[in-house]
């Protein structure tokens, strides 16, 4: 409940010590007026010639720090006033008052507020402490606005070094993984043409060829199609996910068989089809099921299920056992250009683009992508596409 004080009361309250005379003259140039909750009375940056003094009612203070951030300063009650500081400065209002409840004052016009000063030592004085208290307020608000900006000045100036060092990474591990199948392709090519190879050694070496152009025409199109995702927007159609699933297990069979990996599938009958592009999705789990792969490199299996998780979802979950992610490197998985080289005794190669692609296809399709992980007992990503 607000405090009711007759206007006498406030302005004797306001100003300790004024003269009645006075207190009437302030009452009688000024205007009582009524206002609803949620009125702005002040708005902070505007120019303004009227003086409150509240009568009735609560009003609150704010001020936009560091450009966007409002700030609560504080809260206002019977016998507090402002916008003395506007006035008396021809300044704009330093900040921002609305009244939080039903509130009346009094208002005073800047010459009759002008006057009253000159004839009111009483006046003067809670003036000048009044004003000197807000002026250390600014000082403390500005101090801190400085300090949020300076410490975003920091944030900005770390994250444009970490995009710099991720550049310079990804630029290195990229000309690495260009390299090596471009050498490997280019020596046995040389020995090709100097016609020194012969039946099966032959067709082994051009086996070779064909699998590092592979491997270098892989990387290409993850660049490349990383790049589209930004500028095209996917052509969705009904599309039945078990499919998809199956094609993605049949074009990395021979992958898994090669680090004697099994892929076990499970997928329930009778799913729904869902709205999608069955190009991008199958790349997303070609991603997830290449790394599955790639990060168990003491064999073992890999588990697909695909079902309906409730009347909206499907999912689709693929479950390794391989060496797992550490908590620390979690958060980081789906950062574009971030890669694991090494995890123990094992290395690997890669350049970090999977699981980014891999995410942001998903969430394209309004889905989302979870994943579980231990180190040395495996990982689950699960994703969730609408029906």
């Amino acid at each position: 409940m607000t405090q009711k004080i007759a206007p006498l009361q406030v302005l004797q309250h306001a100003f300790p010590g004024i003269q009645e005379k006075i207190a009437r003259q302030m009452t009688e140039a000024g205007k009582v007026c009524k206002y609803p909750e949620g009125t702005t009375l002040c708005n902070e940056g505007a120019y303004e010639d009227i003086f409150y003094i509240i009568l009735e009612g609560e009003v609150q203070v704010t001020k936009l720090i560091n450009e966007r951030e409002v700030h609560l300063m504080k809260h206002l009650q019977p016998g507090d006033f402002f916008g003395e500081m506007a006035i008396i400065h021809n300044a704009p209002r330093a900040a921002s008052i609305c009244t939080t409840v039903p509130t009346k004052v009094l208002e005073i016009q800047k010459s009759d507020f002008n006057a009253l000063l000159e004839n009111s030592s009483i006046v003067s004085r809670a003036m000048i402490l009044e004003v000197s208290r807000r002026l250390r307020e600014n000082d403390e608000m500005a101090i801190e606005d400085l300090r949020l900006k300076a410490k975003e000045l920091a944030n900005a100036y770390q994250q444009l070094a970490e995009l710099e060092f991720a550049r310079r990474e990804f630029l290195t591990t990229i000309a690495h993984e260009l390299r090596t199948p471009l050498m490997a392709a280019n020596g046995f090519m040389q020995i090709i043409r100097m016609g020194k190879l012969q039946g099966e050694t032959l067709y082994s070496a051009l086996d070779t060829v064909a699998h590092n152009v592979e491997d270098i025409m892989t990387l290409t199109n993850d660049i490349l199609f990383l790049q589209e995702m930004d500028l095209i927007l996917p052509e969705f159609q009904p599309t039945v996910l078990s499919e998809v699933v199956i094609s993605v297990v049949e074009k990395h069979q021979k992958s898994a068989e090669k680090n004697k990996i099994g892929i076990r599938l499970a997928i329930a009958p009778g799913l729904p089809a869902i709205n999608a592009d069955a190009n991008s999705l199958e790349r997303a789990l070609s991603a997830i099921l290449d790394n599955a792969i790639k990060f168990s490199p003491n064999g073992g299996s890999v588990l697909i299920t695909v079902g309906q998780t409730d009347e909206h979802w499907l999912g689709i979950s693929i479950q390794d056992h391989g060496v797992g992610i550490a908590p620390d490197v979690l958060p980081r998985i789906y950062d574009r250009f971030f890669h694991v080289d090494q995890i123990g005794e094992n290395l690997f190669r890669g350049v970090g683009l999977g699981l980014s692609i891999a995410r942001q296809v998903i969430e394209q399709h309004d889905g989302r992508i979870e994943v579980e992980s231990e180190p040395d007992k495996g990982t689950t990503f699960t994703i969730f596409l609408k029906i």
